[in-house]
Parts: C-alpha cells; structure tokens; sequence
C-alpha cells in the first residue's frame, strides 16, 4: 500500500461513531475508517496538483505504522444530547489547470452544512470561477438517541514516520546549525537544545 495519495486518487472517507464521552465517539468514528492508530495533522484548503478526489471512498488510503503522522483535511461534529443530529462534511472544487481546494464544515443539519460548504467554496473562487470545474461535496450525519456520537468526514493525503532515519526535511533540520524557532524575545536568542 502506497503512504501518499497526492499525486494519485484522493478518497473522501466517512463513517459514524459512539461512545462512553464525546472523545471517544471520535475516535470510534476514526476506527470505521481505519485511521485510529495515526497521530492526525490537519491541513488546509489546497489541493496538489495532479490530485484527484474519489468521492467514494473506494480509492486506497495512505497506510502507514502505528503512530505515524497523517496529513488530512477533516470535518468532525459531536453531540451528547439525545435528539441531535451531528452532520460533518467536506466539499471541494478542481482547478482546471490541476491542483484544487477543499473546506470541510461541521453542523446540527445537512442542510447547515451543504449550505456551508458551498458558500464557502463559491467564496474562495470569486473572481476566477473560469478556473473550477462544479462544487462537490460528502457529508455524513449521526442522530444521538443515548450514548454520545460523533460523525466524520475525512480525506487522507499522506503517512509520515517519526522513526529514526527518517528524512528531515531541509528547513527543519536543526543539525544545519539554524532553526525556524530560533527568535529574539527581551534581548536573548530563543532557539532548540542540540544536546
């Protein structure tokens, strides 16, 4: 399995969960897609070029080891009270150049949060609509009867590993002697131990 869909065939996965508190309905929700084992980083809006998106969910996901870091754009809503509705969602639009964006967008109502996101994404591309193919959006709803629940919608780009060996990327690399902390607050140099 490959650790990167950028480049390849984005899924939007989505799935329900519950649980004994809000947080664990969370990651309930996580464990449906598969992706409860990853430390999750969220990006934000912008699509790589060469990117698609398989609204599906067929396409394969980035796979990696336990803990490894997951670059992804999600949305996420929780409820505890019974009676609820939580709806999650995301939507994007694809350049025709290549590349695209994508927001995601959380509620008490599918219509809420369609509305959102097509707002948003005919926001983003004012002025240059020339450039877009249509909207397209996934969302996903929970109805609380008792227990917490939480619904998600989530698009996996890439794996990263911590383990020793791994590529550190240039600007981060701290053993070049210069690092993007260091900074000057009240006259003394802040920067990382390199013990």
């Amino acid at each position: 399995m490959s650790r990167s869909a950028v480049n390849s065939e984005l899924p939007i996965l989505k799935a329900t969960g519950t649980g004994g508190t809000a947080l664990a309905a969370f990651h309930n929700a996580l464990v449906g897609v598969n992706l409860a084992h990853y430390n999750l980083i969220r990006l934000s809006s912008v699509i790589p070029p060469g990117t698609l998106i398989d609204p599906t969910g067929t396409a394969p996901a980035p796979t990696g080891s336990w803990g490894d870091r997951l670059y992804c754009v999600y949305a996420e809503q929780r409820t505890t009270t019974p009676g609820e509705e939580a709806w999650a969602g995301i939507g994007w639009v694809q350049r025709f150049g290549g590349g695209g964006l994508m927001v995601e967008h959380e509620g008490g109502s599918e219509a809420f949060v369609t509305d959102s996101i097509l707002t948003t994404l005919y926001d983003m591309v004012q002025g240059c609509e020339a450039d877009f193919g249509a909207p397209h959006f996934v969302v996903n709803g929970a109805h609380c009867t008792s227990k917490p629940v939480c619904s998600l919608v989530i698009a996996p780009f890439e794996m990263s590993s911590w383990h020793v060996g791994a590529p550190v990327p240039a600007d981060l690399d701290v053993s070049r002697g210069s690092h993007p902390l260091e900074a000057s607050a009240n006259g003394r140099a802040l920067s990382p131990s390199r013990a």
